[in-house]
């Protein structure tokens, strides 16, 4: 009975470390190349989000660009910049929108977070019938959020038709040297509950009790998103006057299946 029972125990043991495997690697960019991020699987938001969305509907401060200056991939890492020059702050907003969608799986970003006062940093994903639904019916998942005046601390959140803006689906999480340290951002999605893990330690999961359009806009494809955002509804409103830029590094993305 005792070799039974041990056999039962590790059976168990081993099946709960299998169900945190994450599937098969289905889509990633790696970032060993340099210049421009690559083409294939990345899109740019530019300008500030003018007519309907000026500040991008945060009142936030830079205006996104092209320029290598704000977007870059170098020594293996991609590179978001946001420059301040004069009074005008600048940065980069990419994106996978129709070249990676894909509904159900885990995500995993590897970034290092800038802290500085103002800044916004975000990892995260939009539902790929934005402009069909509308936001917040199309979800938003984000991964990963950081705002300077709270360093070291991120938060992972989620909107809904049910609660968005200053929604309460979100929770925070501490890390230590996020600024100069590389530090893995995951998100598990099945088809009714989102859990958020930062270097593989689970924070958050998010699982309604009645799955509806309300509270689960989360069943169709999302596209991936990376920026850094300066000022605005939530980074600022106060922006350190004596910074010049603020810079995100993300070593890899990677999504499972």
């Amino acid at each position: 009975m005792r070799h039974f029972i041990i056999f039962i125990f590790l059976s168990g043991l081993f099946s709960s470390c299998n169900s945190n495997k994450p599937g098969q690697l289905v889509w990633s960019d790696e970032f060993n190349y340099t210049g421009a991020p690559d083409s294939t699987k990345w899109n740019y938001e530019t300008g500030n989000g003018c007519p309907d969305r000026c500040g991008w509907g945060n009142n936030e401060a830079q205006i996104y660009t092209k320029d290598l200056k704000n977007v870059r991939v170098e020594n293996g890492s991609l590179i978001i910049d946001a420059f301040k020059n004069g009074t005008q702050w600048t940065s980069g907003r990419i994106t996978s929108e129709a070249k990676m969608n894909f509904t159900y799986g885990r995500i995993e970003f590897r970034a290092k977070i800038p802290t500085s006062l103002g800044s916004w940093s975000a990892l995260w994903m939009l539902g790929g019938n934005y402009k069909t639904k509308g936001w917040p019916a199309c979800g938003e998942i984000d991964v990963m959020e950081h705002v300077g005046r709270n360093p070291g601390v991120v938060q992972s959140v989620l909107h809904t038709p049910e609660s968005y803006g200053n929604t309460v689906n979100l929770k925070s999480h501490n890390v230590n040297a996020i600024d100069s340290d590389f530090h893995l951002y995951q998100a598990n999605w099945t088809s009714n509950r989102i859990e958020f893990s930062v270097d593989g330690i689970t924070f958050y999961t998010f699982e309604p009790t009645s799955i509806n359009e309300k509270t689960w806009p989360f069943d169709s494809p999302f596209y991936i998103i990376m920026n850094i955002a300066m000022g605005g509804n939530l980074g600022g409103p106060v922006i350190d006057p004596a910074i010049t830029v603020a810079r995100m590094e993300v070593d890899y993305v990677r999504v499972y299946q």
